[in-house]
């Protein structure tokens, strides 16, 4: 059957090839056609010879792929009813806790990770009706799709003709395809918060919201078993937030003067020659992989911080907020500093040129025209990067440590909401349990916090955008 499915594969990616081929092929021989039978006069052809090949392409693609997506998304359902009814008739089991158990194990038998001594007889005697049933489902699977590919090339073949708005007809679907992408890209996002908010809701049915949202204990170690330590786990969020937000605002100390100063440097001062050479140089950074930012952190900047802070007589542990956000900063200067230099650049030149004739001089064209004709932008660029940063995982979980204190002390170790969202869903967890469900949780509210950023950002941007033309 492995075989017949990469056949099958091959198959549906040859078809729309082979109609995209005889398309072309079909309306040059009627063409030709055409004007061997009128000397004078002769049909014009409406579309493009390609996009006659594309409107046959198409035609076989699409409903293909539409029925591929289907089956992907009901087959499993179907299966999994017909199991059931199957498994129910042979057990007499009517729990669906104990059906999901009983049907897990078949598939996995089915995939040969489970042996066959390790289940128990009805679930072998299932084997059979499941392996049948997965021969059947792949067996109409195909035909139908073989079926319906020659259907969409016999249906759109006879519509080749000279006269045929083939160009018409494509450019139709290819804006319904548009507008399916934008439907799914909304989709996706209102299915990811309506699958955090059900998550969440569950998470909020064990431990109250005020619990999780002011409370300043975080320690959700859960006894699995009776008599094991971990107690009930505490839940109080607060102390998560703070490190958030308190490596955050360090990096933004160290991002947004040096971002902003570079990047009036670059759109006000630097000479062309520099500034191709100095802008990709800076945009190299916001492609280093966050990995490398840790080790940088954890290698050479901690310990730098805590051999000189010595030195000076302060206190600095080997993890720290201020190694993190200091780092961070590093990173997050390429968001600031390549946005703030477009939206300068964006400055009409003739509020410049109104500025020098006003006798200002260049630093007074800057600070008193050209910031704040651009301040909308640079404060999109700054919330954006302010988002990037309450985002980041791997340089806090390096250079700041997992523990979860809650203090005002940048020279100790904390942790930040993403951090402990890893840390919760790492290892073997049982899903239903606080524990897993607080991951959630966080999500949801490190989702909300990022989505308001980018709405105020978008605020700002419409509320004091200027219009110069």
């Amino acid at each position: 059957m492995e075989l017949i499915g990469w056949a099958f594969l091959a198959l549906i990616f040859l078809l729309p090839l082979i109609a995209n081929f005889y398309g072309r092929r079909r309306i040059r021989g009627l063409m030709l056609v055409s004007a061997q039978r009128q000397t004078e006069g002769s049909v014009k052809q409406h579309s493009l010879t390609s996009f006659h090949g594309l409107f046959m392409s198409m035609s076989v693609l699409l409903p293909v792929l539409v029925i591929l997506l289907s089956w992907l998304v009901f087959s499993p359902m179907i299966v999994s009813s017909l199991l059931v009814s199957e498994i129910t008739r042979l057990t007499g089991e009517t729990d669906p806790r104990m059906l999901s158990i009983l049907i897990s194990k078949l598939e996995a038998l089915y995939d040969g990770v489970l042996q066959a001594e390790f289940v128990e007889p009805e679930v072998r005697q299932a084997l059979d009706y499941y392996s049948a049933l997965i021969i059947r489902a792949d067996i109409f699977l195909y035909v139908v799709t073989i079926a319906t590919a020659l259907a969409g090339f016999v249906f759109s073949a006879r519509y080749i003709s000279p006269r045929f708005a083939a160009r018409d007809k494509v450019e139709v679907i290819i804006k319904r395809l548009m507008q399916l992408a934008s439907g799914v890209a909304i989709l996706t996002t209102i299915g990811i918060i309506l699958s955090l908010a059900f998550e969440a809701s569950r998470f909020f049915d064990t431990i109250p919201i005020s619990d999780f949202l002011f409370g300043t204990h975080w320690s959700p170690q859960i006894a699995i078993r009776e008599g094991q330590a971990g107690g009930s786990g505490a839940f109080g969020a607060i102390p998560l937030f703070a490190g958030t937000l308190m490596i955050t605002f360090i990096a933004m100390l160290l991002a947004v003067p040096i971002g902003l100063m570079s990047a009036v440097y670059l759109s006000e001062y630097a000479s062309k020659r520099l500034r191709n050479f100095a802008k990709p140089a800076i945009e190299l950074l916001a492609g280093i992989p966050t990995v490398v930012y840790g080790f940088f952190a954890a290698l050479f900047v901690a310990p730098f911080l805590r051999n000189n802070g010595s030195v000076l007589g302060l206190d600095l542990s080997s993890e720290s907020a201020l190694a993190a956000g200091l780092v961070m900063g590093i990173m997050i200067i390429p968001f600031i500093s390549s946005l703030s230099d477009d939206v300068i650049n964006s400055v009409p030149q003739s509020l410049r040129d109104g500025a020098s004739a006003l006798g200002a001089t260049q630093a007074e064209t800057i600070t008193q025209v050209i910031l704040p004709a651009a301040l909308p932008g640079i404060v999109s660029a700054i919330l954006l990067a302010i988002s990037r940063a309450i985002g980041e995982t791997m340089i806090v979980v390096m250079a700041a440590g997992v523990a979860a204190n809650l203090t005002a002390n940048p020279f100790e170790s904390v942790t930040t909401v993403t951090v402990q969202i890893v840390m919760l869903l790492v290892g073997d967890q049982e899903f239903d349990s606080a524990k897993t469900l607080a991951a959630f949780a966080l999500g949801l509210v490190l989702f909300f916090v990022t989505l308001m950023l980018n709405v105020l950002a978008l605020y700002i941007v419409r509320k004091y955008k200027e219009q110069y033309d």
